[in-house]
């Protein structure tokens, strides 16, 4: 398949405003961004650990504030897709999840205690639109714009997404990611799923007792050509939908397997060939134990280089697949001789009834050894992306 090419991403999150700081934090294991935030609901205040980031723009609302604080690393970028191809022939592909709890929650709260919507409220302002919206009008974008929400796998469908656009032929270049807020609406709603836990998350461990909400925002300009001479090529994306529950995966995770599989098989690659996985890696006993049977059905005993790294930012949800991705581009361009990868922090007691994984302990590797790396997003309702990225030698003509 002729590859696309990924652009340096733009990026904000609790662990770091910008790529370099974000994977030096990551390879440092860091995470003091995820801190105590309470909330009051029904009347009693609750305590969740929360990766709060912290918009660097105003762009009315914290969602679209994210956004914006990521997208303008891109403007050199966009602006070279444009002065190539047109704006209109550029998209925007968003993943989100959120779906307008800023907006919405207020006109709620005016309704149950006034009877009536404030007169600026419409139902528009709960659809999963806005950061897409938000995202063509930043740049003067004029070809499609496509909201994407498929949970926790949202940025990585819209990375997909974005794919399909460019080899149809309806786009030359798309601006594609996601953004999260980790909102009251949304913490209260994964603690009435008994996913939220109350100590710092801990994936993998027997000790796991479920997941610390993030958020952030990560894009790329994903584009025909090279549009800078950081050439990172989108060798694949493999999905799978195993549709085994509403929230819970396919516990043999066949599903997840299936995605590895499917991204393995269309980018014609080995899984000796993949240098490092990021993995989904949630911290909830169920996700844990699923993508460590897929990880061994797809790498074998002897494993490769994983880590998770929703310890350090928090699960970012709509956002996460992106900003993960972010980590596997830079750990292809680093210039080093030999890099670290990003670390999988957690307490070192594994589950004995996980199949084993070979998590990143800080190690030095190589860097021309890795050449490939996948990130996993899987997401409520069985939707699973597994998306391979790959160096190749600069072919920008600036």
């Amino acid at each position: 398949m002729t590859p696309l090419y990924l652009s340096r991403p733009g990026l904000i999150c609790c662990a770091g405003a910008d790529l370099d700081a974000f994977y030096d934090a990551a390879c440092r294991g860091e995470r003091g961004g995820v801190v105590p935030r309470v909330i009051t609901a029904g009347g009693a205040e609750r305590q969740f650990l929360v990766g709060r980031a912290s918009p660097k723009a105003d762009a009315g609302t914290r969602l679209l504030g994210l956004c914006a604080s990521a997208l303008e690393t891109l403007r050199p970028a966009v602006r070279r897709a444009i002065g190539r191809w047109g704006a209109g022939r550029i998209g925007a592909c968003v993943g989100s999840c959120d779906n307008g709890t800023e907006w919405s929650v207020p006109a709620h709260r005016a309704f149950f205690s006034g009877g009536g919507f404030p007169s600026d409220y419409s139902l528009d302002r709960q659809s999963a639109a806005p950061p897409a919206e938000f995202t063509a009008a930043f740049f003067g974008l004029r070809g499609p714009a496509l909201a994407v929400s498929t949970a926790c796998a949202s940025s990585a469908s819209a990375l997909a997404r974005a794919a399909e656009l460019i080899r149809g032929g309806v786009c030359d270049a798309v601006i594609a990611g996601g953004a999260d807020i980790a909102s009251d609406t949304v913490l209260l709603g994964f603690s009435a799923l008994e996913a939220v836990s109350d100590e710092l998350t801990n994936p993998f461990s027997r000790n796991r007792k479920g997941i610390n909400l993030g958020e952030g925002a990560a894009f790329f300009v994903l584009s025909k050509e090279a549009l800078d001479t950081d050439a990172v090529t989108l060798s694949a994306c493999g999905e799978s939908a195993d549709a085994c529950h509403m929230t819970a995966p396919e516990p043999r995770g066949k599903g997840a397997a299936a995605a590895m599989n499917a991204a393995l098989r269309s980018a014609a690659l080995r899984p000796a060939d993949i240098g490092y996985v990021n993995l989904h890696g949630t911290g909830t006993p169920l996700n844990d134990s699923a993508e460590a049977a897929a990880m061994a059905e797809v790498f074998g005993p002897e494993g490769v280089p994983a880590s998770s790294t929703k310890p350090l930012t928090g699960h970012t949800l709509g956002a996460a697949g992106a900003l993960e991705l972010a980590l596997c581009y830079a750990a292809l361009t680093r210039p080093d001789a030999a890099i670290k990868l990003p670390l999988h922090r957690w307490d070192g007691i594994p589950d004995p009834a996980l199949s084993a994984v070979a998590f990143v302990k800080g190690e030095l590797f190589p860097s021309g050894k890795i050449r490939y790396c996948m990130s996993n997003s899987f997401a409520f309702g069985g939707c699973n992306v597994s998306i391979i990225i790959g160096r190749e030698e600069p072919r920008a003509n600036e």
